[in-house]
C-alpha cells in the first residue's frame, strides 16, 4: 500500500510523522477530522468537505479557524505525492495545536493530511447487502459535539466495534427521544414505496457530503425525498434501506439486527441511486481536474 502524509505543510515519511504529546488533539481530544475519498488523483466535492470543518470549527469555538487555503493545500499535497491509484482515502485532521505553547504565543493548529491508495468496500457488499446493528448508545442535542466530525470518536468506535462482533458491518443509532439518527460512519436513508427518506440535520445529524450529494441526485431524478423524523417501526417496515459516506458510497442493508430488510436484497432504488452517484463523481472530477 502505497501512502502519504503531510504535517503542517510538510510532506514526511510515514516513519517520520510525529506530533506534539502537547498537542491538545492527544491530550484532550480537541480536534475535527474529514474522510475524503479520491478519484484518479482528484478529491470528490473537497471543498465542501473543507467547508465542513472549518464552520464546525466556528460554531464549535475555536479562537483560531483553520484556512480554506491551508487546508486545500495539505490535502493536494498528500494526494499528489501517492503514485497513480485509481482511489484513494484522504484524511485531514486539524486540532487546536500545542498547549505548551506561550501565554502570549499566538495559537497555532496542528494539520496532519494523510492518504492511501484504496480503502474501498469489498464489491460482494454492493452486490450481496451488508447487516447492521442496532447500537445501544443514544445520540443526544445536548451534546455540543452531536453533528460534527470530532476527534473524539470513542463512543462511535465503541458502538461499531460491537456491530462487528455481532456480525455486522455498521451500527445505527437513535436519539433520546426514540428517534433514528445516523449510522457511527455513514448517514441513513430508507425507502417507503416510492419515497425517499432520512433523518433532518436538525435531529442532530453530520451533515454528509455523500449524503447531500444523494439528495441532490435524488431530486434531479424526480424522487420524491422528504428529510423527516423517523422511528424504529419507519426503519423496520421500509422496503429499503441504504448507507452513505465517502468510502462506502451507497452501501444497501439487507439486514437489521436479526430482521431482513425487504425481500432480504439489496433494492432498486439504492441500486440506482449508486450509478446516478458514480456517474456524477466521475463527471465532477473530470470537470475539476480540468480546472
Amino acid at each position: 500500500m502505497s501512502e502519504a502524509v503531510c504535517i503542517n505543510g510538510e510532506l514526511v515519511s510515514s516513519d517520520d510523522a510525529r506530533v506534539s504529546v502537547f498537542d491538545s488533539g492527544f491530550t484532550q481530544g480537541i480536534g475535527l477530522f474529514e474522510t475524503m475519498r479520491a478519484y484518479d488523483g482528484v478529491v470528490f466535492r473537497m471543498e465542501r468537505h473543507l467547508d465542513r470543518l472549518r464552520e464546525s470549527a466556528q460554531m464549535l469555538g475555536w479562537a483560531v479557524l483553520p484556512t480554506i487555503g491551508q487546508m486545500w493545500v495539505a490535502v493536494t499535497k498528500v494526494v499528489s505525492a501517492l503514485p497513480s491509484a485509481e482511489t484513494a482515502r484522504v484524511r485531514l485532521t486539524v486540532t487546536t495545536g500545542s498547549l505548551r505553547e506561550a501565554a502570549g504565543d499566538a495559537p497555532k493548529l496542528t494539520v496532519v493530511t494523510t492518504a492511501a491508495d484504496g480503502g474501498g468496500y469489498p464489491a460482494e457488499y454492493y452486490v450481496e447487502g451488508v447487516s447492521v446493528a442496532i447500537s445501544k448508545y443514544r445520540q443526544s442535542k445536548h451534546d455540543p459535539t452531536t453533528g460534527h466530525k470530532t476527534t473524539s470518536y470513542f463512543s462511535r468506535l465503541a458502538a461499531l466495534r460491537e456491530a462487528h462482533a455481532a456480525g455486522a458491518t455498521e451500527s445505527l443509532w437513535f436519539t433520546d427521544e426514540n428517534m433514528l439518527a445516523e449510522g457511527s460512519i455513514s448517514s441513513v436513508f430508507i425507502v417507503q414505496g416510492e419515497r425517499l427518506l432520512t433523518p433532518p440535520l436538525e435531529t442532530p445529524i453530520l451533515p454528509g457530503i455523500t449524503r447531500a450529494a444523494v439528495i441532490d441526485l435524488a431530486v434531479a431524478s424526480n424522487m420524491p425525498i422528504s428529510e423527516q423524523e423517523l422511528t424504529i417501526d419507519d426503519l423496520l417496515s421500509a422496503h429499503e434501506v441504504f448507507l452513505t459516506n465517502s468510502m462506502m458510497e451507497i452501501m444497501p442493508v439487507v439486514k437489521i439486527d436479526r430482521d431482513k430488510v425487504g425481500n432480504g436484497k439489496p433494492g432498486q432504488v439504492a441500486g440506482k441511486l449508486l450509478q446516478g452517484y458514480r456517474k456524477l463523481v466521475r463527471e465532477e472530477c473530470a470537470h475539476a481536474a480540468q480546472e
